[in-house]
């Protein structure tokens, strides 16, 4: 019997009258590496931030097999990536007190501070990421490629079961994305579960096993080698024309 990670069932977001996702049920399989793919303004990010509460939505959620106090599993075990965009880089932290972050709902006590194991997590997820020799520096001082890696270095530190990133290859340079696509084949080994928003095509059977279309609402969803289909990526980009030279495709009906 297939365990989910996540499952929605009708989930609707409105910004006013205009409905920017609607009727979304997702069953995404615990430990999968899922990429969710579709065009800008497609409602992919909405979609993680009503999964994460961030959105009034209408609908039901269960996540990790709950259902209730959602705001307590979402703290303790997801961790979520935004898009590089919608952080404030000027913020006064240094790589090490970003990765430290992650540790905070895994903290005992009132007052919330790091002890050994919390220091040595951080020090494994900072060495994991290559960023050992950025430890002092602040934020606004790193390429996007180092930002992201910090990002993906909390996201380690955090030690979550449900890992969504938001565009988390979009400006980094061939050493990072490599070093974050293995980290989620690290976390798959592990039986954790990972939701991409992702745009590279030609890099979808490289990287995930399990693919969303999704354009205001889900148009396909499953096993990457069975979704991903000429006709679904017609549908979710809503053109006509055949497709050229993308890798993986396999022609099938969606």
């Amino acid at each position: 019997m297939t365990e989910y990670a996540l499952k929605t069932e009708g989930l609707n977001v409105r910004y006013g009258t205009i409905l920017a996702l609607s009727d979304v049920s997702l069953r995404i399989p615990k430990g999968s590496r899922c990429a969710i793919v579709g065009p800008n303004g497609a409602g992919k990010s909405t979609l993680f931030k009503a999964i994460l509460g961030l959105e009034p939505s209408q609908g039901s959620r269960e996540i990790l097999g709950q259902s209730e106090r959602l705001d307590k599993v979402i703290e303790q075990s997801i961790a979520y990536i935004p898009q590089a965009s919608d952080v404030n880089w000027q913020f006064p932290a240094t790589v090490y007190d970003i990765v430290m972050m992650g540790r905070f709902a895994k903290m005992k006590g009132w007052f919330k501070k790091p002890n050994r194991n919390d220091r040595a997590i951080v020090a494994e997820a900072i060495q994991t990421m290559a960023l050992e020799e950025f430890v002092d520096r602040q934020i606004d001082q790193l390429s996007g490629g180092q930002r992201q890696r910090v990002f993906i270095a909390r996201a380690l530190a955090q030690e979550a079961d449900l890992y969504l990133m938001d565009e988390p290859l979009a400006g980094v340079d061939i050493q990072t994305e490599k070093i974050i696509m293995d980290t989620l084949k690290v976390f798959q080994n592990k039986g954790k579960t990972s939701l991409v928003i992702h745009h590279d095509l030609n890099s979808l059977t490289a990287y995930f096993d399990h693919l969303v279309w999704v354009n205001q609402g889900v148009i396909a969803a499953g096993p990457i080698m069975n979704v991903l289909t000429t006709e679904n990526y017609q549908k979710t980009y809503r053109i006509e024309q055949p497709i050229q030279g993308l890798m993986g495709f396999n022609g099938k009906e969606g």
